[in-house]
Parts: structure tokens; sequence; C-alpha cells
């Protein structure tokens, strides 16, 4: 069946999964793209995803408010606490991402974002082949949602079945 509407998400809407991580809202899913799964995120000051690398997936992130310190190259060594400090063959260092900036991922990327300011940042996050991400996320945000520090290994066993190698540790900011 070929679609003969398109989607059109107004301001604010779309289904938002939250939690003192991430605030994660569903703009569009794979049931309306083939191409990619496309989410706002907005993240809370102190939060670092942690440097992470897939094999299938390609991502795109557009930097909308406030600013995040942005990773996506593989570095000399991939040292396994702090990816902000890590730096390509050719020089490439970490880079902090302003309203406008866009970072796109190929596959296999070493990749991480974090907020490392006192106010949320906001960005467009579009994940490709649609589903997983949509996927992970909510089961991310459900392990996240429990409050507490991050159930790492359980972090562990949901990123190994959606295609994440993660790299170094997942980080919130403790109040």
């Amino acid at each position: 069946m070929t679609a003969t509407e398109g989607l059109l998400v107004p301001p604010g809407h779309g289904r938002v999964v939250r939690t003192p991580a991430q605030h994660v809202t569903f703009k569009v899913t794979g049931t309306h793209s083939r191409m990619a799964s496309s989410f706002e995120v907005v993240v809370p000051p102190g939060f670092d995803v942690g440097a992470h690398v897939h094999t299938r997936s390609e991502e795109l992130f557009y930097v909308l408010e406030g600013e995040l310190d942005v990773l996506a190259f593989e570095p000399r060594v991939r040292t396994p606490d702090n990816w902000k400090h890590w730096e390509s063959r050719s020089g490439t260092q970490v880079v902090r991402a302003t309203p406008g900036t866009v970072i796109v991922v190929p596959p296999g990327c070493p990749h991480a974002f974090a907020n490392p300011t006192d106010t949320p940042a906001k960005m467009f996050f579009q994940a490709s082949p649609p589903p997983d991400h949509e996927r992970y996320f909510e089961e991310l945000l459900e392990i996240l949602g429990t409050g507490g520090p991050p159930d790492q290994a359980a972090i562990e066993e949901l990123r190994a079945r959606y295609d994440i190698q993660q790299l170094t540790p997942l980080r919130l900011k403790h109040h």
C-alpha cells in the first residue's frame, strides 16, 4: 500500500518518554518512515550518554538549543573511562556543539554526547534503520526511570540486543 498523505507533527506533539536522565519525544517512527526514526531529545545538565558504536545504525544529531560536547571519530586509543580527551589519528578532538551544529555518524564510528553546562540542551536526533532506536529508548528509559544510579548490567544487556557497543559508561549528574 502506498501512503498518499504525509505525516505532520505539530510543535510540542509526539509521544514523550521521560526520566531523570533524558526527555525524549518520538516525532517520526518506523510506522511512518522506512528511512529513520526521529526524536527530539532534551539532554539535562551533567548527562553523558557514554561513547558507543553501532555496526548497522547511521545517526544524525542537530543541536537546537544549548551546548553539547560531541564525539564522532575513531580515537587513537579507546580509553575505557572518559571519551572527552580522545583524539583521532588526524588530530580531531571532541567539539563543543552549539545550536545549528549537525553531526552525522556512519556505522562503525564511535560517538558520544554530554551536556557539560548548567542548562538543558535540546537536539533533533535521527537513527536509521527504524524501529531499533525507538525500542531501545523505551527500554532504556524504563531502566533509568527506577531512580538511583543506573543499573549498568541491565543497560549492557539491553545495548547488546540493539547493536550498541558501549565504550565508556553512561553517567547522570547526581543531585
